[in-house]
């Protein structure tokens, strides 16, 4: 196995694992350039006399099928084949046109305000997304993957008997990464995607059928044998939710991953926790998990306060063991369990 890291950013890679893979998970996450393996590219283009090694970074980048159908930003195409272009002239390997050609092609475009982002999965599938490129647009934060959705999907992964076969409701799904992780790797019978903001609901849509997950009626479960996931995307505003909206969704597992970053939401969440732990008979409570990128520690602790006054215990649960998304690992990411 070969664990490469880069500044903050650590993947942990299969046996078969080479430099060319590598590129090619940061490549279509959009990973900030800096974290790339240039150092160990430039090694490999001084001790080769061929441009081999470029030609086949270029077909998993670039020229690969999925940068022409869910491609990243063109000003992330031109930086990275800019940076590409640069360490390949620091060396003595032989000049190679495709990379000029390339970058001419990729000049050529015209910017948009959305891109797409691609997570592989160890499965070797990806999960692409439909993003936004500014962290706050349209009003909102929830056009972007952050860490603490990355963190909670490969948790799910490694913890596939909490989903397989239960129904799931993920408060605040943004763009869906976690979801859709979650319904490819850890098979759920039911799957129900909320938020609030209809910009979001609307891209989240995009991105399920961008996944080929469809949207669907629940069936009675009486008349569901279908080995598909079936899908809900729920408008859920944490303002106005009252116990009647979850007593007919009859979930097992509530998650949730960035949710806690405004004082001002805190309380209509802890408030929002509560009702779906208490609104469920007793031997029908469901589990909760929330994943919390600490980025301001009183608001946090806030938080953590508020869910003990109203009589939610919490547990502090190991994060994953294996890291298969490429992300920012000096994030302190918080994993918890909240029961009565």
């Amino acid at each position: 196995m070969i664990t490469l890291v880069n500044e903050k950013t650590l993947i942990v890679c299969e046996e078969d694992c080479d430099l060319t893979s590598i590129f090619h998970v940061y490549f279509f996450a959009m990973c900030r350039l800096k974290t790339f393996p240039w150092s160990e590219l430039e090694t490999s283009l001084r001790d080769s006399v061929s441009s081999t090694l470029l030609s086949q970074i270029l077909s998993k980048t670039v020229h690969h099928p999925i940068c022409k159908s869910r491609p990243p930003s063109n000003q992330y195409q031109r930086l990275f084949l800019s940076e590409l272009i640069k360490r390949h002239e620091t060396t003595a390997s032989e000049p190679l046109d495709e990379l000029y050609d390339a970058l001419a092609e990729v000049l050529r475009l015209e910017e948009q305000a959305q891109c797409h982002k691609s997570y592989r999965l160890p499965t070797g599938d990806f999960v692409s997304l439909i993003e936004n490129q500014a962290v706050i647009s349209e009003g909102t934060t929830g056009l972007v993957t952050w860490e603490a959705a990355l963190c909670l999907a490969e948790w799910a992964m490694e913890h596939t008997d909490i989903f397989q076969g239960r129904s799931i409701l993920e408060l605040g799904s943004g763009v869906g990464l976690t979801g859709i992780t979650v319904c490819k790797m850890c098979r759920p019978h039911k799957y129900i995607f909320s938020d609030c903001h209809p910009n979001v609901l609307r891209q989240l849509q995009k991105n399920l059928s961008l996944n080929n997950l469809a949207i669907q009626e629940f069936a009675s479960s009486a008349a569901s044998n279908t080995s598909e996931v079936q899908i809900m995307v729920k408008n859920l505003d944490w303002e106005v939710a009252s116990q009647e909206h979850f007593k007919d969704l009859c979930v097992d597992v509530v998650i949730a991953s960035d949710v806690v970053y405004d004082p001002e939401i805190v309380r209509c969440l802890v408030k929002l926790l509560s009702q779906l732990l208490t609104c469920a008979e007793k031997d029908k409570i469901p589990n909760m998990y929330i994943a919390s990128t600490i980025r301001n520690h009183e608001t946090y602790a806030y938080f953590r306060k508020e869910l003990e006054a109203s009589g939610i215990r919490q547990n502090i649960i190991p994060g994953p063991r294996r890291w298969v998304f490429p992300y920012d690992r000096s994030s302190q990411i918080e994993l918890i369990k909240l029961h009565l």
